[in-house]
């Protein structure tokens, strides 16, 4: 996309943690901060989505240790730490793009308040406020439910590292058959991690219509 590509070339101020000069900086080649905003939810929705892939395979992973043969332990360990620490640093890439989003939306939302300010026809200075508090609404419904799936990442990250770790103490077939009753459990956990997540993701690709949308009549 032109705009992380733009992005990336004032990526040192983003970096310094100047903010309103990143955002300064982009309005001076055409990039609003409204288009930064719609392409940071995107972003954050495709690591929703990218994480929820990488918990179902990992669930996979963990299902698929309960059934091997004993001569096999140390090879599943070993796919079960790999598919645990793959979900792990999906769950952390998925909290750095809505910690993304939470960033350019308060500058957005101060923003279009200063702005309605300046408006001095009364009828436009009204619809613009009014347009501004359905968006906010909206933003807030999303971020909400963004949190929310995140709140559910980490107990479900603790679970599948306590069977590595048990797994990586225990390399006997004793240890394998405990873990078939954990099984059912973690399934269940990652089964409403996954819904919470594909509720997120719906909600930010509608916000995303939407803002194109009042992009476009602007």
């Amino acid at each position: 996309m032109a705009i992380r590509a733009i992005g990336a070339l004032f990526g040192i101020l983003f970096i310094a943690g100047c903010e309103s000069a990143y955002y300064s900086a982009m309005e001076q080649v055409g990039v609003h901060k409204r288009d930064i905003l719609v392409d940071r939810v995107d972003e954050a929705s495709q690591a929703q989505e990218d994480a929820k892939e990488e918990f179902q395979s990992a669930l996979e992973v963990f299902a698929s240790v309960v059934k091997v043969p004993p001569s096999d332990l140390k090879d599943s360990y070993e796919n079960l730490a790999e598919a645990f620490e793959d979900s792990q640093s999906r769950a952390e890439l998925v909290s750095e793009r809505i910690d993304a989003v939470e960033s350019v939306s308060d500058a957005l939302f101060d923003e279009w308040t200063e702005e309605i300010e300046q408006i001095s026809n009364a009828k436009l200075r009204s619809a613009s406020a009014e347009q501004r508090r359905k968006s906010q609404r909206q933003y807030s419904e999303l971020i909400k439910a963004m949190r929310q799936a995140e709140d559910k990442m980490q107990p479900v990250l603790v679970a599948f590292n306590d069977q590595v770790l048990f797994l990586k103490h225990n390399l006997n077939a004793q240890a394998i058959s405990s873990l078939q009753g954990e099984l059912s459990s973690i399934q269940s956990d990652v089964a409403v991690l996954i819904t919470d997540m594909e509720a997120s993701i719906a909600k930010s690709q509608a916000f995303i219509e939407d803002m194109e949308l009042l992009g476009g009549s602007s």
